[in-house]
């Protein structure tokens, strides 16, 4: 209090009490009774209310750094949306300066990009990378279509707003060490929701789940979006906990001028904001003369801009500063604000204690044991709250669930940690399409259209039906059931059909003579053993048909034109731990197939054909290096059949030569290739450029004459992730051999 402010009462006070003073003189000395001093003037209850404004909500963490250095005392907390977040780790016991070490490493990638790291996902879900798949799943069951409900479910999110709530399990917010309330909008009716209860990170979810990119939270039947829509400056919900002063921070998005209305993504976020803004005036409009109102000025920044919340944060503290004199009446001694902030800050002991059971609730597809075989948490053992977070992530990378979340109860004689893996809604039978193009801008443009269709959970244990249709340059179909055989997963059998039509060109030289239209028709009968997340093996007998016509151009020998039948035995080994498929920055893999053509089976040709690749990856800041070696021989007891050569050539793969440019029998191959990322992305992958070196030898050629030396060859090229996968520009060039410049969306190598 200063010195004017404490003259004032000075004055007040003695006015007060003279009144008191000639009345207690004027009564008889025997009639006196003893004078009660007069109280001392009450502090009033200030509330400090946190707007919405997603990314732009960092400036809050600025202004609480001002409020603590004038001395402010906050008596209760009121937010919505990232107000609802730095208010709810506020209140319950987050320090400022945690706050900033959290939100340095808070990333748009951390908070969104749900799908756990590519080395935990089991070898079933990692195939699905090597297919050009793009854009969202799309539930299909009972005579209907359905998505999503949110772009990513929440499942990333819930992990970091854990490490903002000091406080765990389910509290009533007039508990913490500062009361708090959250507001949400429920989706159905359209009210408003105030929590004064909950699992705060759960709570906090759903006050920040903006309707169409983060699906909705449920509780207790109610659908919960962002509470933006209805009171994105929650001062009512401030009045409700009994605020005698308020202190409202505003840092919700200001309306787009008409010349940055470009496109429906600039008019879908107009429409919310002008939702958002006519509740935001009229809490302005309850506001009263001695309440604060704190606008951090954020031009620049967006809603979404969670990559530099570092440098938002500070923002807030030049706006509290021009209210100074207005904080200044509300502070209180220092020795009394030490006293309420060592009151109001919580010393987290981290709760390790094993659980006694873990149980998956409200399953009706899923098996629950398939589900207990991704958790690395078991019962009886301490609580590893990071590796529990990772359960969590790996769960929902199965593919099953459209969110997983878990609650720990205390029930008589034990403790249990149950897992709320909610089933897809629109599931579990669902479609994905996929595009492929590609052009080496000299004649050969190849495109492929891909839709999957998966049937999921067909029985107990697990069983899948999954079908491929590619239509375009290969027409394709594909069409497995797979059956796992044990509760654990680890060993299945796999029925299969594949059905291809394919044109493929032959060359003499560089000079391509003909076309060449191939047919097959295969079955084929797998069993196998999954090795976890790590790779899987496989050995089946196969059989079926292919046949060779001419398509275009003349050939130095004939084509047999023939319907030739396929026997063989078959096997094929992979190991897979690449970090991704489309700009590997770390791991490695292998994968080696065998196949022994066997007349004993009905085949045609009897002939041993095996191939065998590798990769090692490994990064250093921003800089990687990609490593590559491909091997394969085919060998018969007669002429090795030619409709099962090795194809090989085009970028990545001797660069300089046109895509399937070398026939032969016998392949060898080695690559090293550089890249820098050149640019981050919030979502994707970022933007690349680089380099290869590469030497390839392919004996015993379909064409004689064809080179069987040794090819050296190199590249460079620029490359970006996209919403339909990776594209890349590059131009190759082979040593005394062609060159070439190449286009391609998807994955090249």
């Amino acid at each position: 209090m200063n010195q004017r402010l404490r003259a004032a009462t000075f004055r007040a006070g003695s006015w007060l009490g003279l009144p008191l003073l000639l009345a207690a003189l004027a009564l008889p000395v025997d009639a006196a009774e003893p004078v009660t001093p007069a109280p001392t003037a009450k502090r009033p209850k200030i509330c400090l209310v946190l707007s919405g404004g997603g990314a732009r909500g960092a400036a809050h963490v600025g202004v609480l750094k001002v409020l603590e250095e004038y001395r402010v005392p906050i008596h209760c907390i009121a937010g919505t949306s990232m107000g609802s977040l730095v208010g709810a780790a506020y209140a319950s016991g987050t320090t400022v300066p945690e706050m900033d070490q959290i939100m340095a490493g808070i990333t748009t990638e951390l908070l969104f990009k749900e799908k756990p790291p590519r080395a935990e996902l089991s070898m079933r879900r990692k195939i699905d990378d090597y297919k050009p798949f793009f854009g969202p799943e799309i539930g299909v069951g009972g005579g209907k279509i359905s998505l999503g409900k949110g772009i990513v479910t929440g499942v990333q999110l819930e992990t970091v707003l854990r490490q903002l709530s000091k406080i765990k399990g389910y509290q009533n917010f007039d508990k913490l060490p500062i009361p708090f309330r959250a507001v949400a909008t429920d989706l159905v009716n359209g009210k408003a929701v105030v929590f004064k209860d909950g699992e705060l990170a759960n709570v906090m979810r759903a006050s920040m789940s903006v309707p169409g990119a983060v699906a909705p939270a449920e509780f207790d039947g109610m659908m919960l979006v962002d509470g933006m829509l209805t009171s994105n400056l929650p001062v009512d919900a401030a009045r409700a906990m009994g605020a005698d002063v308020v202190i409202a921070v505003n840092v919700g998005t200001p309306l787009l001028k008409r010349d940055e209305l470009n496109g429906i993504g600039g008019v879908v976020g107009q429409m919310l904001s002008i939702l958002t803004e006519q509740n935001v005036q009229a809490s302005l409009a309850s506001l009263k003369p001695t309440d604060i109102l704190i606008t951090p000025e954020l031009e620049g920044y967006s809603t979404g801009d969670f990559d530099n919340l570092s440098k938002i944060a500070p923002l807030g503290e030049p706006a509290a500063r021009k209210v100074a004199d207005q904080l200044a009446r509300l502070s209180i001694p220092a020795a009394e604000y030490a006293a309420l902030r060592q009151r109001q800050l919580v010393e987290v002991v981290p709760d390790v204690r094993p659980v006694d059971e873990i149980r998956f609730e409200n399953l009706a597809l899923v098996n629950p044991e398939a589900v207990r075989r991704n958790m690395q948490t078991q019962p009886g053992e301490p609580i590893d709250q990071k590796k529990l977070d990772q359960d969590m992530r790996r769960i929902y990378g199965t593919g099953d669930f459209e969110h997983v979340n878990y609650r720990y109860l205390e029930e008589p004689g034990k403790r249990v940690l149950a897992v709320d893996a909610v089933e897809k809604s629109w599931g579990p039978d669902s479609l994905r399409f996929g595009l492929g193009l590609s052009s080496d801008f000299g004649g050969d443009a190849l495109y492929n259209l891909l839709v999957s269709y998966r049937k999921r959970w067909i029985n107990p244990l697990g069983a899948e039906w999954r079908t491929d249709l590619q239509l375009g340059s290969t027409t394709s179909l594909f069409s497995e059931f797979y059956q796992p055989l044990t509760g654990t997963g680890h060993f299945f059998i796999a029925p299969s059909v594949f059905l291809e039509r394919r044109t493929a060109p032959v060359y003499q030289g560089d000079t391509r003579l003909a076309t060449v239209d191939r047919k097959k028709a295969e079955a084929r009968l797998d069993l196998g053993v999954n090795f976890n997340e790590f790779g899987s093996f496989r050995m089946g007998v196969l059989g079926g048909t292919v046949k060779r016509e001419l398509d275009t151009g003349t050939l130095p020998f004939p084509v047999d034109s023939d319907t030739i039948t396929l026997g063989a035995y078959s096997a094929r080994l992979i190991f897979d731990q690449l970090d991704s498929v489309h700009f590997p920055r770390d791991g490695w893999k292998f994968d080696a197939s065998w196949l022994k053509s066997d007349t004993g089976l009905g085949a045609d040709d009897s002939y041993n054909k095996w191939q065998a690749s590798g990769s090692f990856v490994r990064s250093f800041g921003e800089h990687t290096i990609n490593l590559a070696v491909v091997a394969g021989d085919l060998s018969g007891s007669k002429l090795s059949p030619a409709y099962d050569q090795f194809s090989w050539g085009g970028f990545a793969a001797l660069s300089g030569y046109a895509t399937g440019q070398l026939l032969g029998e016998n392949l060898k191959y080695g690559r090293a290739m550089y890249y820098h990322r050149l640019a981050r992305s919030s979502i994707f992958e970022g933007a690349y450029g680089g380099i290869s070196l590469e030497t390839g030898k392919m004996s015993r050629p379909v064409i004689a004459s064809n080179r069987d030396d040794w090819i050296r060859a190199a590249s460079v090229f620029v490359a970006t992730d996209t919403p339909l996968g990776p594209a890349y520009l590059g131009y190759g060039q082979a040593q005394d051999g062609p060159s070439s410049f190449y286009f391609y969306l998807g994955r090249p190598f």
